[in-house]
């Protein structure tokens, strides 16, 4: 009873560290004046958000700190640091009139801001559904609605272009694995790698599930023999391949699973597939359906 206790809090453990807090619903806080007009002040905290705000042609007064390349609109704006633990003090001298984060890092977040006084907006980007959604929110607030209108079609237009892809072909079971150094867990239809699944025509052997991710068991999955195995790699990507191509070598049961015979094991790219949404999605669905339809 003890080991099981300890299994499920490190599960819980690796969730909250993977999406940096549990996921809320609320999408937004209160906005500070002048947040919708000409004298917006409007620091982004993820990336995603920073391209969003790009696409949509809004200018930004602060970027957070990444490794990725943002867009040259923002170049030389001041950096607010890590979009997990961004920095205050920095994010108040520029006098904000919203800052833009994420659902799935509110929980950690919502207290910092509100202590620091900063009007805060949390994009639900949990699926395509709900970024579209947003995207059409912030082009109402910032007077981009043809720009917000003209991405939405875009992505609008990519899922009927897939529904006449796949229309009339059987759909492959898929089991999606997202691991981090360490570990990995199955990613559910509730997850937004889940959702592009679905989209793109798989069959989720993790459907119908309340949760986004849930611990991994390989007897069980052996026995659900998904057409084909996603491995989406997070947080160290290269390392996380490694252990993914280390595990399926010396756990003698992946052999007996049909996608390892028929060779349909892909690794997924971390730019196009994250765990929240992002601009690339159109791009990620084509990569999705040419995994689940070969020919």
């Amino acid at each position: 009873m003890k080991r099981r206790m300890v299994y499920i809090l490190n599960v819980a453990l690796f969730v909250c560290l993977l999406l940096s807090g549990c996921s809320q619903t609320s999408e937004s806080s209160a906005k500070g004046k002048n947040s919708d007009g000409p004298n917006a002040r409007i620091v982004a905290t993820t990336v995603a958000a920073v391209e969003i705000m790009d696409a949509l042609e809004v200018d930004l007064v602060g970027v957070p700190t990444s490794q990725k390349s943002l867009p040259a609109r923002y170049k030389g704006l001041p950096e607010v640091g890590n979009p997990m633990s961004p920095d205050m003090e920095i994010i108040q001298s520029l006098q904000p009139t919203d800052v833009l984060s994420v659902t799935t890092l509110q929980y950690d977040l919502e207290t910092p801001f509100q202590q620091a006084g900063v009007p805060t907006t949390y994009l639900n980007l949990e699926s395509l559904d709900k970024m579209e959604s947003e995207i059409t929110k912030l082009g109402e607030t910032y007077d981009r609605k043809k720009q917000a209108a003209r991405i939405v079609s875009a992505f609008e237009q990519k899922k009927k272009d897939i529904q006449k892809r796949t229309k009339g072909k059987s759909k492959p079971s898929v089991l999606i694995l997202l691991g981090v150094p360490g570990s990995y867990l199955v990613a559910t239809e509730k997850s937004y790698i889940g959702d592009l699944v679905r989209i793109a025509g798989g069959d989720n052997i993790a459907k119908g599930e309340k949760m986004e991710y849930l611990a991994s068991n390989t007897e069980y999955l052996q026995k659900a023999n998904p057409d084909i195995i996603l491995r989406a790699a997070h947080g160290m990507p290269d390392e996380v391949v490694k252990m993914f191509d280390q595990e399926f070598k010396t756990n003698d049961i992946w052999k007996h699973f049909k996608a390892v015979q028929q060779d349909r094991v892909y690794d997924l790219e971390e730019s196009l597939f994250g765990t929240t949404g992002n601009l690339k999605a159109a791009e990620a669905l084509d990569e999705l359906t040419r995994m689940l339809y070969p020919s």
